[in-house]
C-alpha cells in the first residue's frame, strides 16, 4: 500500500502540490481499509512527501523521503539548504571538471545561454527552470553515481532555494554569475571548478541570509 502511493509520488503520477483522491476514493481504488490508508498518509506525511492540511485534504509536498527531509527540516531556513548545496556542488563542478564529456559541455552552455538571456528579459520563472536544471545537470557531470542521485533528491530543495535567491529587483547583469564556473568545467581546473562553485555560495548566503 505504501509503496503503491509512494510509486504514484515519484513516477509524478500525483505531482508536487496536487491533492492526492480522497480517502473514500483510495479505498476503492486500492483495494484496502481505511485504516490501511490513514496509516499510509501518516507514514508519508513523517517522510515528508505528503503534507495533510486539516478542512483542505492531502497534498504531495516532494517527491522523495531526502527532499521531503530536507524542505522539513529547512522550512524557510535558506541558508541550510544552500549551505547543503555548497557542500554538495563543489565536489559535483570538482569532479565534472575532471570527467565532463564533451556532449555534457555543450548541455551546460546552452542552459546557462538560456538561464542568462531569462535573466536580461526579467523572465523570473524561466530564469528558475534553467538555473536548477543547470545546477542538477553539473552535479550529474561529475559522473559520481551517488552524489548525483543525493543531488536529484533535492531538486524541489534546490529550485526553491533557486527561487528564493533570484533577485527580482534587480536587473540581469546584477545577477549572481555562473560564467567563471562552466569555464572551469571546460577547461578541466578541478580546484577552481570547486572554489567558484563555493563562492557563488558564499555570496548567496551573504546576501539573502
Amino acid at each position: 500500500m505504501i509503496e503503491q502511493m509512494r510509486s504514484a509520488i515519484t513516477s509524478g503520477e500525483w505531482p508536487v502540490g496536487q491533492r492526492i483522491p480522497p480517502e473514500p476514493e483510495l479505498v476503492t481504488a486500492l483495494g484496502v481499509g481505511r485504516n490501511t490508508v490513514r496509516e499510509a498518509v501518516r507514514a508519508l506525511s513523517h517522510a515528508g512527501l505528503l503534507e495533510v492540511r486539516q478542512g483542505d485534504g492531502t497534498f504531495v509536498r516532494a517527491t522523495s523521503e531526502i527532499s521531503g527531509a530536507v524542505r522539513r527540516m529547512c522550512g524557510t531556513e535558506l541558508k541550510e539548504v544552500l549551505e547543503v548545496r555548497r557542500t554538495l556542488e563543489m565536489e559535483g563542478a570538482r569532479l565534472a571538471a575532471k570527467h565532463r564529456t564533451d556532449a555534457e559541455l555543450a548541455r551546460l552552455t546552452e542552459l546557462l545561454r538560456k538561464r542568462d538571456a531569462a535573466m536580461e528579459a526579467e523572465q523570473w520563472a524561466e530564469v528558475i527552470e534553467h538555473d536548477t536544471a543547470f545546477h542538477v545537470l553539473l552535479v550529474q557531470c561529475s559522473h559520481n553515481t551517488l552524489l548525483a542521485e543525493l543531488y536529484q533528491g533535492l531538486t524541489e530543495a534546490v529550485k526553491a532555494s533557486v527561487a528564493a535567491s533570484v533577485d527580482t529587483s534587480q536587473p540581469g547583469r546584477d545577477q549572481v554569475s555562473h560564467t567563471g564556473l562552466l569555464h572551469a568545467v571546460r577547461d578541466g581546473d578541478q580546484e577552481k571548478a570547486a572554489i567558484e562553485a563555493g563562492g557563488f555560495f558564499e555570496e548567496l548566503i551573504e546576501k539573502f541570509c
